[in-house]
């Protein structure tokens, strides 16, 4: 375990900001965890969490001891004849773990293929695309409690998960280090290809069976034309999350705009396409000097390069200024800003 003081992170945060951090360690193991806390930066600096890097935007330094948790491994905890329960841990990188599920046939995350990050910013995002979310699979996590050291257990109601939302995004934001997480997957899985998208890529590819392979490799094919790869164009995926309104806002918003693109929900509520929203206004593929919106997903802000934090969230915060004047919707930032 090593503490390094001015520590780059912009090779560790998906929008490439190049901003520093006081200081920085990477922890491999629960013990070096320990091992840290007992150090003095610990206690005499307040803490920062990073994983993947991928659902942050540094606007500037972090005047605090940067924890990366590194904690991998990937271990089957119950192996019957219809599931198998997995843990995983939170330094693993996602993407990486559903390939690993995928190609021994445990069903169920097929559908959250090549979303960006690692396994801890999971469940405290509740991640989810193409009609499945995490807290569908979930069975509990493993976290590190931050001011006493122990270790403390979430299943899945104790998370309070949510659209995008999980407990550890609210009333226990930055109190906890997700050490990894358990998920009860399927050996006989039902595919989930009724989201519009991966039907199309179906018929496209001529499969009328398909397997949860190729349920990944359609998820797969449609986010790479769509969202642009971290590794050469700073992102984090989707900045916003998709509004959710009542009927009577519906109503009238399909009145002047009928072409609009929603979800319909329980309870008369609509999810509204958010990229819809910022395409139609005439955001998507704007470019402002080094940064602006991605010209094929109006959801995905960019870093071209040498774009500050700051820029991109001003940005942000005059796209939502014009959807609301624009359509009477307020936007909510999916992205956490530092």
């Amino acid at each position: 375990m090593q503490i390094i003081k001015n520590k780059s992170l912009a090779n560790l945060n998906t929008f490439r900001i190049d901003v520093n951090a006081k200081y920085f360690s990477s922890i491999n193991s629960i013990q070096e965890l320990q091992s840290l806390c007992e150090h003095s930066i610990y206690s005499k600096n307040e803490l920062f969490i990073l994983g993947g890097g991928s659902n942050i935007l540094l606007t500037k330094d972090v005047d605090s001891l940067v924890i990366k948790n590194d904690i991998k491994g990937i271990e089957i905890l119950k192996d019957d004849d219809d599931t198998v329960e997995i843990m995983a841990g939170g330094g693993e990188n996602w993407h990486e773990f559903v390939m690993f599920c995928v190609a021994r046939e445990y069903g169920g995350i097929e559908n959250l293929s090549l979303i960006p990050g690692n396994i801890g910013a999971a469940p405290m995002q509740n991640i989810g695309a193409y009609g499945v979310e995490i807290k569908d699979t979930f069975q509990y996590l493993n976290a590190f409690h931050i001011q006493s050291g122990e270790i403390h257990q979430f299943n899945n109601n104790d998370c309070q998960f949510g659209y995008r939302e999980s407990i550890f995004k609210n009333k226990f934001k930055g109190e906890y280090i997700i050490l990894n997480i358990v998920l009860k997957l399927s050996k006989k899985p039902r595919v989930n290809s009724s989201y519009g998208d991966i039907e199309k890529k179906l018929i496209e590819w001529d499969i009328n069976n398909p397997s949860i392979k190729d349920i990944s490799d359609a998820v797969i094919s449609i986010r790479e034309s769509k969202l642009p790869n971290p590794k050469k164009i700073g992102n984090s995926g989707s900045f916003f999350k998709n509004p959710i309104i009542n009927s009577e806002q519906f109503k009238t918003l399909l009145d002047n705009y009928p072409n609009v693109v929603y979800y319909k929900m329980d309870n008369d509520l609509f999810k509204i396409a958010a990229g819809w929203l910022i395409d139609n206004a005439g955001w998507k593929g704007k470019t402002f000097n080094n940064y602006g919106i991605h010209k094929k997903q109006a959801l995905v802000l960019v870093n071209y390069g040498g774009a500050s934090g700051s820029d991109i969230n001003d940005l942000s915060e005059k796209i939502i200024d014009d959807i609301h004047e624009k359509y009477k919707i307020k936007l909510e930032k999916e992205v956490n800003i530092l």
